[in-house]
């Protein structure tokens, strides 16, 4: 028996991703529309290709999260966002509210950590579901496992991987339980993550095969002559930056909100809302794709994606 499948998605991050894998796109007025055309390419191949039953949308928002707080240099290298982005943000949203998709967004937490809260409340309300997360990046990975898939870009829009267990072990080499070790490790450029300077992907991926564990690995790493000194030098100098990395990069899955899924069932929406918000946009060849869309059963999956 098929599992029904939710459908979570990571806005921020696909907006980004489809801002820069677009070449500018405006209406004849001069609004700029491209990231929100990219996000709805996406959205629309997401809805095609895995027929979700349920789909909801997560945000970041302008608010310090407590990860600023720990760190105060987390995120900080980071360039502005464009002002063309943050201006298509509120309207994506609307454009989702549209489609009676609920928008979930929490000062102190990153659309990430909502991501992971709805995905523990999705699989701990039922066993026969499987949570699918459309993403711009690979963030999300720790979260894979037998019921939770990535669904993210490959080089441009229409061209997209999914990550499933096997996918992360034949992309890193390891599990994606032990991405957040993983990243602790070698850091994170993108966040401003240190992690242990001198340890690269290969070595990081190396330790926690042998050791399983961040824990494990300093547990265990004195004693063991298999490592190379140097290895074991800077793990010992940057032990502290480690740990600290790890509680950065993981999400967090116990954010305070309300989630029903029943809420995200997906398919019932104003059609003539839709076209009129479209046509303003000058989407007209979104348009077309609507009715397939719009449904009252769910539409069976594409084996070939799975």
């Amino acid at each position: 028996m098929e599992k029904d499948r939710l459908l979570i998605v990571d806005s921020n991050a696909l907006l980004h991703r489809a801002f820069h894998a677009l070449p500018p796109l405006t209406t004849k007025s001069g609004e700029q529309t491209g990231a929100i055309y990219g996000f709805l390419l996406a959205f629309f191949k997401a809805i095609k290709d895995l027929n979700p039953k349920y789909i909801v949308a997560c945000f970041d928002t302008k608010a310090p999260t407590f990860r600023h707080i720990k760190f105060k240099d987390y995120k900080a290298q980071r360039p502005k966002t464009p002002d063309e982005i943050i201006a298509q943000l509120p309207k994506t949203q609307e454009i989702l509210k549209e489609f009676n998709v609920p928008v979930f967004a929490k000062e102190g937490f990153e659309a990430d950590d909502l991501i992971a809260t709805i995905t523990r409340k999705a699989l701990e309300g039922s066993q026969s579901i499987d949570v699918y997360i459309l993403s711009g990046d690979l963030d999300n990975i720790q979260l894979v496992n037998d019921s939770v898939r990535v669904y993210t870009l490959g080089k441009g829009i229409k061209d997209t991987v999914i990550y499933d267990k096997e996918k992360v072990f034949e992309r890193f080499l390891i599990t994606p339980d032990q991405m957040v070790d993983f990243k602790a490790l070698v850091g994170d450029s993108s966040d401003n993550i240190p992690g242990v300077a001198g340890i690269g992907k290969k070595t990081a991926a190396y330790l926690l095969q042998k050791f399983g564990s961040l824990e494990n690995i300093y547990g265990k790493i004195e004693e063991d002559a298999s490592v190379r000194l140097k290895v074991k030098e800077v793990l010992l100098k940057y032990k502290e930056e480690a740990f600290l990395a790890k509680e950065l990069v993981e999400m967090k899955s116990d954010v305070d909100i309300y989630f029903n899924i029943k809420d995200c069932l997906f398919g019932q929406f104003d059609s003539k809302k839709i076209t009129e918000t479209l046509s303003k946009f000058e989407f007209h060849t979104l348009i077309a794709r609507l009715p397939f869309l719009q449904k009252e059963e769910p539409r069976p999956i594409q084996k070939s994606l799975l």
